[in-house]
């Protein structure tokens, strides 16, 4: 299920939660693997910092900007393959800054698919399930209706677009890769499955969460790297959206419930105020249909729930001191 071994590969975004994992899995595969990380001052490289030292060693790190063009196109001269992670994520903060979204979600495609087509590039585009909006068919295909629910949501729809559109216009060979909700190691507590598990572990006896009826398709981070893999591998991607998820929903109240089981903490749920977000902006239900990824490109996810669960609160317990200082968002 995909072949990485000898390909010049660039990920941007990959000091990031998911594309950490990626840049993982693609040294191991035997690809020569480039990563443009977002520049910052303390000269650190997020999650790459504490990848294993082979690892370390065996990637060229370019800090930079994908809205610097110029910068985009130095870092994708010399490669065949572009996984294109790099975005700003949170829903919360785009319904206050939506202009930065637009600057680097679309723009930042924008540069990156000009770069893929200078330099004969193939683009592996990250999208997301937030596209969909809640479900009005379920399983969610790729054939579902785009729903603009959030700033976030909007931009990213409008990224899909901008680097399909240099499939159409100029057969830059674009695939994207549009994941339901990755959870694993290495994510903060923005996300609801670590937030949960940093306060149980944590000792608390409320558990303080936003709204708990709706449900995710929640995979596991390995699984998504080796979706990206495949779909990269795959002619049959290029020119279109896939998606990649386990093909599994639960609520959020339940997931609770089986995150108290997998610890052994108990709490009372606590529905936050400030966790909630906009009526018309709730994503209610999220279920992935992986089975066209699985037809073309011989994609299934390997992990349950259960275990993934498991392996993700090992970690959490061992960073606790890392994540209080990052604060409960959802």
């Amino acid at each position: 299920m995909g072949n990485m071994n000898g390909r010049q590969v660039l990920v941007t975004g990959g000091e990031g939660f998911i594309g950490s994992h990626l840049v993982e899995r693609l040294v191991a595969d035997g690809a020569d693997v480039r990563v443009l990380v977002y520049y910052n001052s303390f000269g650190r490289w997020g999650w790459l910092d504490t990848l294993p030292a082979d690892v370390q060693s065996a990637i060229e790190v370019i800090p930079g900007d994908v809205r610097d063009s110029v910068r985009v196109d130095e870092s994708v001269d010399g490669v065949d393959t572009v996984f294109h992670l790099a975005a700003l994520i949170g829903i919360p903060y785009s319904y206050v800054a939506a202009e930065s979204y637009v600057q680097t979600n679309v723009e930042g495609t924008l540069n990156v698919a000009q770069a893929c087509r200078r330099h004969d590039a193939r683009m592996i585009h990250t999208s997301t399930s937030e596209v969909y909006g809640t479900a009005i068919t379920a399983p969610i295909s790729e054939e579902h209706p785009l729903q603009p629910q959030s700033p976030y949501s909007a931009s990213k729809i409008s990224a899909d677009m901008m680097a399909l559109s240099y499939w159409h216009a100029h057969e830059v060979p674009v695939s994207i890769v549009r994941p339901f909700n990755t959870y694993g190691p290495r994510q903060s507590t923005r996300a609801v499955i670590p937030t949960i598990l940093a306060q149980l572990q944590a000792g608390a006896t409320e558990l303080h969460l936003g709204a708990v009826t709706p449900t995710r398709d929640f995979n596991y981070v390995t699984d998504t790297a080796a979706g990206f893999v495949a779909l990269a591998d795959c002619q049959e991607a290029v020119g279109r959206a896939t998606n990649i998820g386990s093909g599994r929903e639960i609520s959020v109240g339940d997931l609770a419930e089986l995150c108290m089981d997998i610890t052994g903490q108990r709490a009372e749920i606590i529905t936050d105020e400030h966790r909630l977000r906009p009526g018309g902006s709730e994503v209610e239900r999220l279920l992935c249909d992986f089975s066209v990824a699985e037809r073309i490109a011989g994609y299934s996810p390997a992990v349950s729930l259960e275990d993934g669960l498991t392996r993700t609160a090992e970690w959490v317990q061992s960073h606790l001191s890392d994540l209080a200082t990052s604060g409960y968002q959802v």
